[in-house]
């Protein structure tokens, strides 16, 4: 196994030690077409398992020291630079890879959805975070902002015990894949955003009273509201817009 001497706490570094996760990661890229890029190398666990892909990598690290480290220990094909990760484009059709900073989540999120570039991703972040993305439990508003337009899957939890140092939470695979066709043009990107925003900051007893207040018609708000009871069984809690899914916001845009 790569180095895994504890990462510097003011650079948010938990490195991964754990082999099977190594693996279960690279095993996940492998199915992905495209140019890799990692965001983060640090110790080098993840890039040297993806070396041994023989496919155009790039890695970036924000740990010069680091980053130094790695480029002596890894093959010619794999291209190793200094940098801050919030900085960086990822080359055309790219698979990003990722053991997301815990602390920096949102922010890296945030700019890896705004890019253009990029067609899929496969990152570690921590558990809670991996499953509201993927809409497991219900569903936050970054995720149905950009449902249109990616699918988030949760693959599996990964346990603290699995990176150096050991982190107060478990962490979890997320993948984010960009969609071959969209469920929404890009021109509509930015309004679709903004009426999701105003959705899940919405007031009303249940979501077919929030639909309804923001715009979407009755009959229509009321089937949607049907159709998230059916999906929820026998739960009497009132449905949220936690609870709509990726088609269930498209529709309901859609009849504005």
């Amino acid at each position: 196994m790569p180095d895994v001497r504890p990462g510097r706490h003011e650079l948010g570094q938990n490195f991964l030690t754990d082999r099977s996760t190594v693996d279960r990661i690279v095993h996940l890229v492998s199915q992905r077409h495209g140019p890799l890029v990692e965001w983060g190398t640090g110790n080098g666990a993840v890039t040297l398992a993806l070396a041994e892909l023989g496919r155009p990598l790039e890695g970036v690290e924000i740990d010069p020291r680091r980053a130094a480290d790695l480029r002596r220990r890894i093959g010619t094909h794999v291209c190793i630079a200094e940098g801050d990760i919030l900085r960086h484009a990822p080359p055309q059709d790219a698979v990003v890879v990722s053991n997301v900073p815990f602390h920096l989540t949102t922010p890296i999120l945030r700019h890896l959805l705004a890019s253009t570039t990029w067609r899929h991703a496969v990152l570690l972040t921590q558990w809670e975070v991996a499953r509201k993305r993927a809409g497991v439990g219900g569903t936050t508003q970054l995720t149905a902002q950009w449902w249109p337009w990616f699918t988030f899957t949760l693959d599996r939890r990964v346990p603290s015990t699995a990176f150096r140092p050991r982190p107060n939470v478990d962490g979890g695979l997320l993948l984010i894949d960009r969609r071959p066709e969209p469920l929404l043009p890009d021109a509509e990107r930015r309004d679709f955003q903004a009426w999701v925003a105003r959705v899940f900051a919405g007031r009303g007893r249940g979501v077919a009273e929030i639909l309804r207040r923001n715009g979407v018609p009755a009959a229509l708000a009321d089937q949607i509201a049907d159709r998230i009871a059916r999906r929820r069984h026998r739960s009497q809690a009132p449905a949220l817009p936690r609870d709509l899914r990726a088609e269930d916001w498209v529709e309901a845009y859609a009849a504005l």
